[in-house]
């Protein structure tokens, strides 16, 4: 039987060593430190009994609960290892020598992905398109590989260069991301992303994001019956969808570009890591209620423990080779653990040891911060870059782009309180009913539809007149074509993206160039 607490596996400059988790992060006796920089992989069984690693000469498994050596073995090139569901076998990875077991006969293959979980296995296949012919996915349960009616779901699309497929924990859906590498719109640097669900069952959907831009994480819930996409131009939208790929829950927008949901499924983690600062909202995702809003600034790895309380973020190195180190949080935002490497050494890979599900029962969610020792972090504000030219003026609050609140904080007409989950409902529910009874009038009497009354144009939308004077129509179209450069700097921006000098200047002539374009309009 494992240990009631998880151990954290290190392995760094300092050597490969473990830690006893939360409460107390001292050195755990199961394992005693190897030094020196040799070891290159480690794992542990699915149940946490076994280790196994290899420091360049041999690779060695451990019983962490006897905490004794079971068997080396002289293989000094395998640089993977895994162990079996039922911890008999323990594969390794070097040169290829295994022998073919059955074969799937499918041309042109770019990518797979097995299913996890238990048998039957399934695995998802990628075919990118050409001559005119679409990219396809297929879903195939082994060893059923033969035949025209093998494939368990197919899904066609064209636009995808690339794809990322990910299976849902009971291995009856997969979600696969569809990336092209450049956006041929021209909307948007990155390329065209979109994303498809796939059923084994043979059901097959395109998820709508209602928010164009890149999708930057999509992951799953344990329960298999929801998935989080977090998509969209910085600062980026966050949605909850179900199996019918109807959206559940709106998180609004923010800087953020990661999603994970703790092992029991009921904790939501939006993250904002890479080239944004680390912010953290954790939220409750059965009552739809944030949690709190820690910073994990510069962290390059995130993981949840296995007992669903505590969150392991750290900085590695190759991404970053300064400040590394580790911190172990409580979901409600307080640092429990920190570990700094010294300057003259470096951190390559932290991980929690694994359980079995149903080890730790999930608990009640606490929303009131749990007490520290640690004393809590000040984030470093970094402040926007202003050219030379502005340095000395007045500093304005002016935003490119305003975050939408999630969707029950959105104040409603005449009543500035956030909706309940109970209210959201019953106005879903209102207004399916409002649209079905114009629905049946408009059916009834066509002739009588009502005239849509006319909109008023956006300061800067595109208008079709013309002012019958060739010159002041080309000076109207050049002005919309700049307006329009500006609009993807902005974009670009907001992304993360450094901008050139002569750039930023270009964003600064938005207010006159509109001012511009509206005098020469109203004078048509």
């Amino acid at each position: 039987m494992a240990p009631s607490r998880p151990l954290l596996t290190v392995r760094g400059s300092e050597g490969l060593y473990m830690v006893n988790g939360p409460p107390h992060f001292t050195e755990s006796t199961v394992f005693p430190r190897e030094s020196g920089k040799n070891c290159k992989v480690y794992t542990f069984s699915k149940d946490g009994t076994l280790f196994a690693w290899g420091n360049g000469e041999k690779v060695n498994i451990i019983s962490v609960t006897n905490k004794g050596l079971l068997h080396s073995f002289d293989l000094p090139k395998a640089v993977c290892l895994e162990f079996s569901p039922k911890n008999t076998v323990l594969a390794t990875w070097q040169p290829y020598t295994n022998t073919i077991a059955n074969k799937l006969h499918l041309q042109k293959i770019n990518d797979f992905v097995l299913s996890p979980g238990p048998q039957p296995y399934k695995v998802a296949v990628y075919v990118p398109g050409s001559k005119g012919a679409p990219s396809f996915v297929r879903l195939y349960q082994y060893p059923n590989f033969g035949g025209p009616h093998a494939a368990l779901a197919n899904k066609s699309f064209f636009k995808a260069d690339k794809v990322t497929m990910l299976w849902n924990k009971k291995a009856t859906a997969v979600l696969v991301i569809a990336s092209t590498d450049v956006d041929k719109t021209g909307a948007s640097y990155y390329g065209e992303q979109t994303l498809h669900y796939i059923a084994t069952n043979g059901e097959s959907a395109v998820v709508q994001l209602p928010k164009n831009g890149p999708i930057y994480d999509v992951a799953w819930n344990s329960s298999s019956t929801e998935f989080c996409a977090v998509y969209g131009f910085m600062p980026a939208k966050a949605t909850i969808f179900n199996l019918k790929c109807d959206p559940v829950f709106d998180f609004g927008t923010g800087p953020r570009n990661a999603a994970y949901y703790s092992p029991h499924g009921h904790i939501l983690v939006l993250a904002g890591f890479g080239n944004l600062r680390g912010q953290m909202e954790v939220w409750d995702v059965k009552n739809y209620k944030l949690i709190s809003k820690p910073v994990a600034s510069d962290s390059t790895y995130f993981a949840w423990c296995p007992d669903g309380e505590h969150i392991l973020t750290a900085t590695c190195a190759p991404r970053l080779r300064v400040n590394n180190g580790y911190k172990i949080w409580h979901y409600t935002g307080s640092i429990l653990h920190k570990y700094d490497v010294p300057s003259n050494g470096e951190l390559w890979q932290v991980s929690w040891q694994p359980f079995l599900d149903g080890i730790f029962p999930a608990k009640t969610i606490t929303y009131q911060a749990v007490p520290s020792e640690v004393p809590s972090e000040v984030p470093k504000v970094a402040t926007a870059y202003r050219p030379p030219a502005l340095r000395n003026k007045p500093i304005t609050n002016s935003k490119l782009h305003e975050e939408e609140p999630p969707q029950n904080m959105k104040p409603q007409p005449g009543n500035d309180k956030p909706l309940s989950k109970t209210a959201l409902k019953n106005q879903r529910k209102h207004e399916a009913k409002k649209a079905a009874k114009q629905e049946a009038r408009s059916d009834k009497s066509p002739d009588l539809a009502p005239t849509p009354a006319p909109q008023s144009t956006p300061r800067n939308t595109i208008s079709q007149s013309t002012s019958g004077d060739p010159d002041i129509d080309k000076k109207i179209k050049n002005l919309k074509k700049k307006l329009k450069a500006i609009e993807q700097l902005k974009e670009q921006a907001a992304t993360g993206k450094q901008l050139e000098k002569n750039q930023l200047e270009k964003i600064q002539k938005e207010t006159a160039l509109l001012q511009e374009l509206e005098d020469l309009e109203l004078g048509i």
